[in-house]
């Protein structure tokens, strides 16, 4: 089906908020999906593969910091989506860039790596040079780079292949960012680099995505658009309970 990107961001934060998220983190969750999905990169798609993992979270889990110092931030996701850990990481990054010139945050054990990207934006957008990192386990072992210029909104995006597998690798959960005040931290391949580029989507190509879905809607697979207004449906039934049940509580406070 064809929508708006209004009303794919609505209908994405309604669905986080119904999942649990507070309405400034839904929001910003929301925003990440749509952002992606109309920059071609599938948003909705990969917050649909990991909407199980969202849904046996618990809310109240928060990212920890595991160790800091004036360059470096190590924080433990918890298992859990980057969508609630993302945040604290690039605030963090950001506030370490701007006092020293350059910054690396590592976040380790979370999930939905890919929906990092809008956050991402943001910092960019703020003025700063952004690059994002990490690894997906899996045959072909796969590393992805997206970088960010400073002032850029949109990105440059690559992804490799890994012709020899190191034989200690295990699954990789983690992803890092490097923010540079004054440095372009655009992803390259040197020649003798042992990889093999397997996608490269350069910033003009998202840029042409994005203005064209914004002009022509945005498309959405049926069934994740139904299984989406399913999880926001979840507000109005609590809303709906809440709202009996302060009414009665009112009856009863004035007999």
């Amino acid at each position: 089906m064809n929508v708006s990107y209004n009303e794919l961001q609505g209908l994405c934060r309604k669905a986080f908020s119904g999942i649990g998220f507070e309405d400034g983190d839904a929001a910003d969750a929301a925003d990440m999906v749509a952002w992606m999905q109309c920059h071609g990169l599938h948003g909705v798609e990969q917050l649909n593969r990991g909407l199980d993992y969202l849904l046996e979270e618990d809310p109240e889990a928060r990212p920890r910091l595991i160790y800091q110092d004036g360059d470096l931030a190590v924080l433990d996701g918890q298992g859990h989506s980057v969508l609630r850990s993302i945040s604290l990481a690039t605030e963090l990054g950001f506030a370490k860039a701007r006092a020293r010139g350059l910054s690396v945050v590592k976040i380790r054990r979370c999930h939905n790596r890919q929906l990092i990207m809008g956050y991402l934006s943001r910092l960019a957008g703020r003025g700063m040079n952004i690059t994002a990192f990490w690894r997906n386990a899996q045959v072909p072992l796969t590393e992805q780079v997206v970088g960010f210029r400073a002032g850029h909104a949109t990105p440059e995006v690559r992804v490799y292949s890994v012709r020899d597998v190191p034989e200690e690798n295990e699954p990789n959960d983690g992803i890092t960012l490097v923010m540079a005040n004054h440095v372009e931290l655009l992803p390259s391949l040197g020649a003798d680099q042992d990889l093999d580029l397997l996608a490269h989507h350069p910033e003009s190509e998202l840029l042409a995505c994005r203005q064209q879905a914004l002009k022509e809607g945005i498309e959405v697979d049926d069934a994740i658009w139904a299984r989406l207004k399913t999880l926001a449906h979840r507000i109005l039934v609590e809303s709906s309970d809440a709202s009996r049940g302060g009414a009665g509580a009112g009856d009863h406070d004035n007999d």
